[in-house]
């Protein structure tokens, strides 16, 4: 069989790390992942004021929030275009203390009284109240958790208000409060307000350093949650006053439901007895950086009560921490661990998970990890057709009390393999031959990408195979089988054997599936498909020129299996309306002409779905073309799937255009023949270079 070359990641497949690097991270103890800067605005500047303030200055006794009050306490530059973040911030801080001695002094039913009707505008009320709870219990991690909960539902909320305008939600939150829109609603001061909490790096920032995993729970002072539950309050009643001017209603937008997670899961349920393992693997692993610990505590202990948003928070957050750790080992650049000041960007999991440095060179995490665990990272962050778990919790996209279990499975399994390979290597080995623990690692190792766009197209093909395949138990009429061939037809089924003869030199020649060079016998065409589509092909890190060949490829399955449908409905349809003596005479010869077709039509699309398979298992063959060459086979494909999306018309209920579809095909299988003449398709350049020795 032709196949293209392979370049797989030369890394490690779930062993453990090696000793220097264990030693670096061991030697290297981590007190903060908060730059000087960035550590001394969050938990320094807004201690600095002692200023004692009278809570009614900020808050009336009925629930009112004293906006004028608050924005007092923003200071601008001399130009009065842009903020004074750390002014502002240093007055704020009193402000802030008040608000949150103030909340302290509330019992739960208090608060919900004086405040619960003003946090329906953000679609989870329920929240705040979790919230409260959690400022009470004077836990850190529980008060972070609430706040990283509490800025994805309000940028969610914004963006619902934004949306009622009229406008696009941008995907950044500071662009949101940026938007002169909500600026019109709520006021330019209140919006510079939340600049100075969740906006930019120069600010607080506390949104980006908490979801990113920069904060330690200690070191995110509660009275800045407190304040944001006041906010949020205020802009409540000021939405409201806008909405009664205006007589608008505001509406929120559904919510996210994330990928079908079931093929994706490939570890099966964390019991309870995983649950104690992984508890000493992660006490254990150098990749838990100490001061992180209680949030890895809170994940594990959330997963027990059943609180699966509130685990997948955590353990995204940490994920993106130890990771980042690692990254700033390994690639001997410790800076990069740390937040970044307004002049930098942050070190995320977009530049952590990336095959090159900011300078070019080769990012040695990706080796270290090795392409399964790299693959899980990608499915579950950055695929856009995957769940993007982490976006979609940040910016409020989810809803929370019906997140997954699934998903915080999943996670959960990978973060204990992943931590495992951190352990000292007899400790692991000893890890390992615990019943609970050895059979994750082990299918840790064997991950392969869901949702890579060649993951897709595999089941695309698959999916529309199994669809074609039940077309022959459709009842077809006499008539039918008796018509004739006309030459059109001979002409298409001349070209489907040479240019099938041709294929078959491309097919795995095992297992009895190529029957000599005569052709592929009916019934062999999903064994072959099905077994083309589980070749493995590499995913990671796919050059741009793959994944454009790959979304062509994808257009063409995707329009053949709309073709499918409407062949099966058509025939149905139509041949009820036959035995009932429902069709007048012109419909009567467009539905003999429509039997025609489907006979030529379901080794077409098989031959075409074949055709897709072989190229896929060739992709990056793709290497080997020049410019010149690659758009010729462009080209070509364009030119099939110009084909099919014809074929979808004309099979459409609207056009019904029967009669056309073989000369249609004709032309088609033309070119399809041509170009194979030329060798030029990826299946001919992995003969070549496997006949070189090409490695």
């Amino acid at each position: 069989m032709s196949v293209a070359p392979q370049r797989p990641l030369p890394a490690s497949r779930g062993r453990a790390v090696s000793g220097s690097v264990l030693g670096m991270l061991i030697e290297d103890p981590i007190t903060t992942c908060l730059s000087p800067p960035v550590y001394d605005m969050i938990c320094k500047l807004g201690f600095e004021v002692r200023e004692n303030w009278d809570i009614d200055r900020i808050v009336t006794q009925r629930g009112d929030v004293c906006w004028q009050t608050i924005t007092a306490c923003v200071m601008y530059k001399q130009s009065a275009q842009s903020l004074d973040y750390r002014g502002s911030v240093r007055l704020l801080g009193p402000v802030c203390e008040a608000v949150h001695s103030h909340l302290l002094s509330l019992t739960k039913g208090q608060f919900e009284i004086r405040y619960a009707p003003w946090l329906q505008w953000t679609a989870f009320p329920e929240l705040f109240p979790e919230i409260f709870a959690a400022l009470e219990s004077l836990q850190g991690p529980a008060i972070s958790l609430g706040l990283m909960k509490l800025t994805a539902c309000l940028e969610r909320a914004l963006g619902d208000v934004l949306v009622l305008l009229g406008k696009d939600c941008p995907f950044l939150l500071r662009d949101l409060l940026a938007s002169e829109e909500l600026a019109e609603v709520f006021g330019r001061p209140v919006m510079d307000v939340l600049k100075v909490f969740v906006g930019p790096p120069c600010g607080l920032n506390l949104r980006n350093v908490l979801w990113h995993g920069f904060a330690s729970p200690h070191e995110i002072p509660p009275k800045y949650c407190s304040m944001m539950m006041l906010l949020t309050v205020g802009l409540g009643q000021l939405l409201k006053r806008y909405l009664e001017q205006t007589q608008l209603v505001l509406a929120h937008r559904p919510s996210v439901a994330l990928a079908d997670l079931e093929e994706a899961a490939v570890f099966p349920d964390v019991t309870p007895e995983v649950l104690g393992v992984l508890e000493d693997v992660m006490r254990n692993s150098t990749f838990v950086l100490k001061v992180m610990m209680p949030y890895w505590e809170t994940a594990l202990l959330s997963f027990r009560t059943h609180r699966f948003a509130d685990c997948a928070v955590l353990l995204l957050t940490q994920l993106e921490a130890g990771l980042r750790r690692v990254f700033a080992t390994i690639n001997q650049c410790p800076r990069r661990l740390l937040t970044a000041e307004s002049t930098a960007l942050y070190t995320t999991f977009d530049e952590i998970l990336a095959k090159h440095l900011n300078d070019g060179k080769i990012n040695q995490l990706p080796l270290l990890l090795g392409e399964p665990a790299m693959e899980f990272l990608w499915d579950f962050l950055n695929h856009q057709e995957g769940p993007r778990i982490r976006d979609r919790l940040s910016h409020g996209e989810i809803n929370l009390p019906e997140f997954p279990k699934e998903a915080a499975n999943q996670l959960l399994a990978f973060s204990g393999t992943l931590l495992l390979r951190f352990v000292d290597e007899d400790l692991s080995a000893a890890f390992k031959e615990e019943a609970a623990i050895g059979p994750l690692a082990a299918l840790a190792d064997g991950y392969s990408a869901h949702f890579h766009p060649v993951s897709q197209l595999k089941k695309q093909v698959l999916s529309c195979e199994k669809s074609i395949r039940v077309w022959p138990l459709l009842p077809l009429p006499e008539e039918a089988a008796r018509s004739v061939a006309t030459s059109e037809t001979h002409a298409c089924e001349a070209f489907i054997t040479e240019i099938l003869r041709e294929l078959l030199c491309h097919l795995p020649e095992r297992d009895g599936l190529v029957s000599g060079w005569d052709g592929l016998p009916a019934g062999r065409w999903p064994e072959a498909i099905q077994e083309l589509c589980g070749i493995p092909v590499r995913t990671l890190f796919c050059p741009r020129t793959v994944l454009e060949v790959v979304t062509v490829l994808r257009s063409i399955s995707a329009r053949c299996a709309c073709v499918s449908r409407q062949v099966a409905a058509s025939v149905e349809l139509r041949h009820q309306q036959w035995v009932e003596r429902r069709l007048r005479s012109r419909q009567r010869q467009t539905y003999l002409h429509m039997v025609s077709s489907v006979k030529l039509l379901s080794p077409v699309l098989h031959l075409i779905l074949l055709l897709i398979a072989l190229e896929l298992v060739n992709i990056h063959m793709v290497y080997g073309k020049n410019p010149c060459e690659y758009q010729q086979y462009l080209k070509f494909l364009k030119s099939i799937l110009q084909y099919v999306e014809n074929l979808a018309a004309y099979s459409s209920w609207q056009k019904n255009k029967w009669g056309g579809t073989v000369g249609l095909t004709r032309t088609a299988l033309l070119k399809i023949w041509n170009f194979t003449e030329k060798k030029q398709m990826l299946i001919h350049l992995a003969k070549k270079s496997a006949s070189k020795g090409v490695l």
